[in-house]
């Protein structure tokens, strides 16, 4: 029988170290990204074992080279149909683990140049959707809150709109990031890249997460208890994108019969994108809302709200009084296969 080789276990203890450790401690990745990651992986060693012959005793470092990556995305696009958005995204996870792999052996950075090298496919420009200020009035409207699920759906929306986080940025809430009894109300946000920011909260969202605070939390709830939880995983366990979109288009449902306005396909997404434009047409100057939204670029909010050159001169002409104005606080065994060899979850196709 072939013994494994020294260069094929130390690259799968690599593969299982920047899953299992790197991507949950690093930068405050959220567990979208660390998904991601993982399922990169999965796929390209499914490719490496079906497409090429690649064993737990032939794994070697130079699998990861610039053409066998090459040919992966290939297979991506043309056997298993993935989008060229979903190809750039599983491209830029195996970009992050060869970083680590050079970080870990300086002799390996080739394979982070070589991958550097390949160029992301073109993808189509999408516009989010907006939402009038008629349409969110209309989708809050519906939300019947003489039930359990109705405070917490109303909670949950307001909050939402209210403050413009990302969605991930919400379900990561815990007791302690609410800070609802200081004198301006104001909740603690982890964003990408685990930067912090302090944001106000709004009257109307302050009583609705206080009701929803006393139904479905203890008086003396745990610091570290999610805000919104799963209700099969208990409170510390995050409530899911999948039961937020549910929720989010059931409601939308009722709504477009009030305002057509209201898409039918609503997502948390374009409840952030519309508070930021109806803070664009208030008059908020286009800074703030740059830091509202925890973008790190001015740029990306600029092309995040679809500005024109024109509307940018105007949105930056408000800046000119207001210089000195701060900003709000802010080896395993191979039994599996090439994936169970490399302690990665095994994608199903």
């Amino acid at each position: 029988m072939t013994k494994t080789s020294d260069e094929a276990v130390l690259c799968a203890r690599h593969i299982n170290g920047f899953l299992s450790e790197h991507a949950n401690s690093q930068e405050g990745r959220s567990s979208h990204t660390q998904k991601n990651y993982c399922d990169a992986m999965s796929l390209y060693l499914g490719f490496l074992e079906k497409e090429k012959g690649i064993s737990s005793k032939s794994l070697r470092y130079s699998c990861f080279g610039r053409e066998y990556i090459e040919e992966w995305l290939l297979w991506l696009a043309t056997k298993r149909g993935c989008a060229p958005a979903t190809c750039n995204n599983r491209l830029a996870s195996i970009r992050s683990f060869l970083k680590y792999l050079g970080g870990k052996d300086i002799s390996l950075l080739y394979l982070s140049g070589g991958a550097s090298g390949i160029k992301r496919k073109k993808t189509p420009k999408k516009k989010v959707k907006g939402m009038s200020k008629e349409a969110v009035g209309a989708l809050l409207s519906v939300i019947d809150v003489s039930t359990k699920a109705g405070r917490r759906d109303i909670a949950l929306t307001v909050f939402m709109y209210g403050t413009a986080t990302r969605i991930d940025e919400v379900l990561s809430l815990t007791i302690e990031n609410l800070h609802l009894d200081a004198v301006k109300p104001y909740v603690t946000v982890i964003g990408k890249g685990g930067k912090i920011r302090s944001l106000y909260l709004p009257p109307k969202a302050v009583a609705h997460l206080k009701k929803y605070l006393e139904g479905f939390h203890e008086e003396e709830a745990e610091q570290s208890a999610y805000v919104f939880y799963s209700r099969n995983g208990g409170t510390h366990t995050k409530m899911s994108q999948t039961a937020v979109s549910k929720l989010l288009k059931k409601h939308a449902s009722k709504a477009h019969s009030v305002c057509t306005e209201v898409p039918l396909d609503l997502h948390a997404h374009q409840l952030r994108h519309a508070k930021a434009s109806h803070w664009l047409e208030d008059g908020m100057n286009i800074v703030q809302i740059s830091f509202l939204l925890g973008h790190e670029k001015l740029q990306t909010t600029m092309v995040y709200l679809d500005i024109t050159t024109e509307q940018e001169a105007k949105a930056l002409a408000t800046l000119e009084d207001e210089n000195d104005r701060r900003l709000p606080k802010k080896w395993k065994n191979d039994k599996g296969g090439l994936a169970g060899f490399c302690g990665v979850r095994p994608l199903v196709p």
